[in-house]
């Protein structure tokens, strides 16, 4: 259904009032005409915002043409305003379209008031469109300009050929230039930092030669002294002639993530030196035992070396027996070498190396190095392993760091009380491999239970605080968790699991 024409009519006269609106009507206009014949009921007729046109009588009795066109164009201007009247001079006329009217027409021609009606309507809805079209780019630019500043992006456009550069707001604010200021390329070479200017320089210089996208990563040297990073990425783009092309592209500060990569890697450094140094510090509670171990198979080398040489040394040598002595001193160099081997990975530092592992093995060798720690102690070692325990892909060196801060720390626990370390290992029901070492020493608080993974917290007197915080960061890298738990009667409880399959990170 077409929307009716709302007309105010300002007519004193009604026979031409109906003859108006009966000449719009037969030319398809479905008109709604409010007839006003006074000022105050033509300012009472703009209040309506439903009207379309104002068609005007030149002179009233008590009111005027002249007078209802200032007050429409104060109050609203967008409407199409037409003087219909016969006693318009050519003069009067043109003067009142140069003061604001759409057209007049006169009334001896009333043919020609449904062109001037459709030409007016025409030009108005184009205005409005115009207008509309006019606030959607203003606001489209408004929240482009909130969003360059919020994203810390400024815009760029770049004509090699002239050397023109068009720069947003945000990119005047991230080169800290004045808005009047022309920006040109020896303005970003000369804001860049000097370490920097040759490879941006290269880089432009090649974009410009092969007409090619380009990204340009580096710093600014601000004139405070301070340093921002820049990361600028545009791309050529041709108008209608082809041989001509400019740059259209976007530049980032980039700082604060930079600053946030550096800080998060010298975290991760510092994270490694703590590890290793935690490492390195365990390496005296282990001398002794490293010594025990290793005296063992070196004096049965020594025995079997001296055994080979007596075999030899007969007037009828015996080879068998002294290849058999020769072997097994063998054997006992090769399980004192691995002794030494498994104690010397401690001291590694580098990147994870992740490789089946099998947890069983890692607690046996873990009880056989701190065996003769925890003996000095008055402390026994006591293991419960599930023979049918899957491997899983994890770290050796970082597991057995693992084990050795809760096995140590277990045996601390217990100094002297005769106490005992159990280790057990076993699948979970949601087949998560579980291994538990508990003591039943001086045990933990609840609070104590959490606080204790907590860097730098410890409950002991000449304790770092750090290997439980390390440790428990290695399970959560292997896509395991390690906690603790006090014990019903004495001691405390750590555990952790890790998946048959654990996770890289």
């Amino acid at each position: 259904m077409t929307s009716p024409l709302r007309v105010l009519l300002l007519e004193d006269n009604a026979h031409d009032a109906e003859l108006i609106q009966a000449l719009l009507e037969a030319n398809h206009f479905v008109c709604e005409v409010t007839r006003v014949q006074t000022r105050a009921e033509f300012v009472a007729g703009l209040e309506n915002a439903g009207i379309d046109l104002i068609l005007a009588d030149y002179k009233l009795p008590s009111f005027d043409g002249l007078s209802a066109l200032k007050l429409a164009l104060d109050a609203r201007a967008d409407l199409p305003f037409i003087f219909v009247s016969g006693s318009l001079g050519e003069e009067v006329a043109i003067e009142a379209v140069k003061t604001g009217a759409t057209d007049y027409v006169v009334k001896s021609r009333l043919s020609r008031l449904v062109p001037s009606v459709q030409r007016a309507l025409r030009d108005a809805r184009e205005r409005a469109e115009r207008k509309k079209a006019e606030e959607a780019f203003r606001r489209s630019e408004t929240y482009l300009a909130e969003a360059q500043r919020l994203s810390n992006t400024g815009s760029f456009g770049w004509d090699p050929a002239s050397g023109k550069i068009y720069w947003s707001d945000e990119t005047y604010r991230i080169f800290e230039c004045e808005p009047t200021t022309e920006p040109t390329v020896q303005i970003v070479l000369d804001r860049t930092h000097p370490d920097d200017r040759m490879q941006l320089r290269q880089i432009i210089d090649r974009a410009s030669i092969e007409r090619s996208e380009f990204t340009a990563e580096h710093r600014l040297l601000m004139a405070d002294g301070s340093v921002k990073y820049v990361r600028a990425v545009a791309n050529p783009s041709t108008g209608e002639d082809p041989e001509s092309f400019v740059f259209v592209g976007a530049v980032m500060d980039i700082t604060d993530r930079k600053r946030a990569e550096e800080e998060r890697e010298r975290l991760r450094q510092l994270e490694a030196d703590l590890a290793h140094m935690n490492r390195v510090s365990m390496m005296g509670e282990l001398a002794a035992s490293l010594a025990h171990e290793i005296k063992q198979p070196i004096a049965a080398a020594a025995l079997n070396g001296e055994a080979c040489m007596n075999w030899l040394r007969r007037d009828a040598p015996d080879v068998t027996q002294a290849s058999r002595a020769a072997s097994a001193m063998v054997a006992a160099m090769a399980r004192a070498g691995g002794i030494i081997d498994r104690v010397s990975s401690l001291y590694r530092r580098g990147t994870p190396e992740r490789e089946l592992v099998d947890l069983n093995e890692i607690v046996r060798e873990m009880s056989v190095l701190l065996g003769h720690t925890a003996n000095r102690n008055a402390v026994s070692i006591r293991t419960d392993l599930d023979p049918e325990l899957p491997t899983t892909t994890a770290d050796r060196v970082q597991l057995q760091q693992v084990l050795m801060n809760l096995m140590l720390n277990g045996i601390e626990a217990m100094q002297d009380t005769c106490g005992e370390l159990s280790i057990a290992s076993k699948r979970t029901e949601d087949g998560q491999l579980l291994i538990s070492v508990s003591d039943t020493g001086i045990g933990l608080s609840i609070d104590e239970a959490e606080r204790i993974f907590e860097a730098f917290f410890t409950t002991k007197p000449r304790g770092t605080g750090m290997g439980l915080s390390i440790s428990r960061r290695i399970i959560a890298s292997h896509g395991g968790h390690l906690w603790a738990s006090p014990n019903t009667g004495r001691g405390a409880t750590f555990q952790f699991t890790l998946p048959v399959e654990a996770t890289a990170s």
